[in-house]
């Protein structure tokens, strides 16, 4: 895609997200220099955590940013009966992360927000994801080989559980994976083209 002279940087340190974005057949840099910490108020209502992750994420960048340059930062929430559960910290988490999404359909949202020294855009898209009943066998196979430790819910859907597990979804497969990258494209032409029209 055409960004009309502007660079575009990605500050996520997540091999797929760099991989889905590549895949829009642009050029970008990685830098993931950043002072957010993320943490939030449980008054937070929790749809709405991912897109205050995002954009602490974007604000906490770690320098200005230039005149002709797009940052993009992005998180990633799977939600489950009103429990978060974000990457695990250790493989008894990873266990009962899956237990739980075990035989059930889980919400996976992710938020986007890109950024120029003008302008803020934060969009979030959601996708249902429905496992069928999980054996422990089948658990500590995936995590022992995987390894999901950067994960949200300790499971990549592009991975071995996706193919054997994973019985529908309801939205974007892209997403799931912590990048809508439809949502990415639309709003990348919407900053390529502000300014030029003037």
């Amino acid at each position: 895609m055409d960004l009309k002279g502007k660079k575009l940087i990605l500050a996520s340190n997540s091999p797929r997200r760099r991989d889905l974005l590549a895949g829009l057949n642009v050029d970008f840099e990685v830098d993931t220099c950043n002072n957010f910490e993320e943490n939030f108020s449980p008054d937070v209502p929790h749809s709405q955590v991912p897109a205050l992750m995002s954009e602490g994420k974007s604000k906490g960048f770690h320098r200005p940013l230039e005149n002709d340059e797009i940052l993009i930062t992005s998180d990633t929430m799977v939600l489950l009966d009103g429990l978060i559960m974000g990457k695990p910290h250790s493989r008894e988490e990873a266990v009962q992360m899956l237990r739980t999404l075990s035989g059930r359909t889980h919400e996976v949202i992710t938020a986007v927000t890109v950024r120029d020294c003008v302008r803020c855009e934060t969009v979030t898209d959601s996708t249902l994801v429905h496992f069928r009943e999980l054996r422990d066998d089948e658990i500590f196979y995936y995590i022992d080989t995987f390894r999901p430790y950067d994960k949200a819910g300790a499971y990549g859907i592009q991975e071995w559980i996706g193919y054997a597990a994973i019985t529908g979804i309801s939205g974007s497969f892209y997403n799931v994976m912590g990048f809508p990258v439809h949502k990415v494209y639309e709003e990348l032409i919407k900053f390529a083209d502000y300014g030029t029209e003037r």
